[in-house]
């Protein structure tokens, strides 16, 4: 399961009000790239495959692939919007390393 903190979850009901994306959730993903070899990609997406895990959150709707749900057990999706810098924070219990900037992991 993805946790989605309360900054998270206002941030994102914001950024979709804004898109007029009534009726979507946050989508989100694990691909290769990224300075550690995984980058997390978070999108908001209104389509569910029959690949994916869907979860709530805090009243909200979060969807993953399968494949992604294996690096992201147990993640925390937090916002931060302090002076060092603005956007979703990804907390991954799984990662053994992380870059600076918080973008990509590893194993």
């Amino acid at each position: 399961m993805i946790e989605v903190t309360d900054k998270a979850k206002n941030q994102a009901i914001h950024l979709m009000s804004q898109d007029n994306k009534d009726g979507y959730f946050i989508r989100v993903g694990v691909q290769g790239g990224g300075c550690s070899g995984l980058m997390y990609n978070l999108d908001f997406d209104n389509v569910i495959s029959e690949n994916d895990k869907e979860f709530e959150s805090n009243g909200i709707k979060v969807v993953v692939d399968k494949k992604s749900f294996l690096y992201l057990i147990g993640t925390t999706l937090d916002f931060s919007g302090g002076l060092n810098g603005k956007g979703f924070i990804f907390v991954n219990p799984n990662a053994g390393r992380t870059c600076g900037c918080g973008e990509s992991f590893s194993l």
